[in-house]
């Protein structure tokens, strides 16, 4: 009997956890601007900014943020944001990625920025959140055109 009893309990906590999981909206991360914050002989630096939206009927908290920049499919750059932040449920906020680049580093990409001002780049990453459901890391995607005029 108590075997039983052990097995029911185990098969309600697990259900309820699954049901819990099923719950979970993935918050939508998407491309809002990139500001090139600083330009010299050898290179600059760039803020990407993303914005994230939290669909769930509870508060995300923020723990991780990874991203790779690549300009005109040629990578750029890749970092990593641990600050935490919180997204309030049904909100939405902002989220600054620094990057620093060289123009020999991204080679034909930096000449077209110099010559034309703009060029195309994706952002890709993964973002971590901690719910009451647990934590969760989902992938995300951007496209933009980034130009040096404003």
């Amino acid at each position: 009997m108590r075997r039983i009893t052990s097995g029911l309990l185990l098969a309600t906590v697990a259900a309820c956890a699954s049901l819990g999981r099923g719950t979970f909206r993935e918050p939508v991360v998407t491309y809002k601007d990139a500001v090139i914050t600083g330009l010299g002989v050898s290179g600059g630096s760039l803020e990407v900014v993303l914005g994230i939206y939290n669909p769930n009927s509870f508060r995300l908290d923020g723990t991780r943020l990874t991203y790779r920049v690549s300009v005109d499919s040629i990578p750029f750059g890749t970092g990593e944001l641990n600050d935490r932040f919180a997204v309030q449920e049904g909100d939405s906020t902002q989220v600054r990625l620094p990057l620093s680049f060289t123009y020999a580093g991204v080679g034909q990409a930096g000449r077209q920025l110099i010559q034309t001002g703009s060029v195309q780049y994706t952002v890709a990453g993964e973002i971590t959140v901690q719910t009451p459901l647990g934590a969760f890391t989902r992938p995300y995607t951007g496209r933009g055109r980034l130009s040096t005029i404003r």
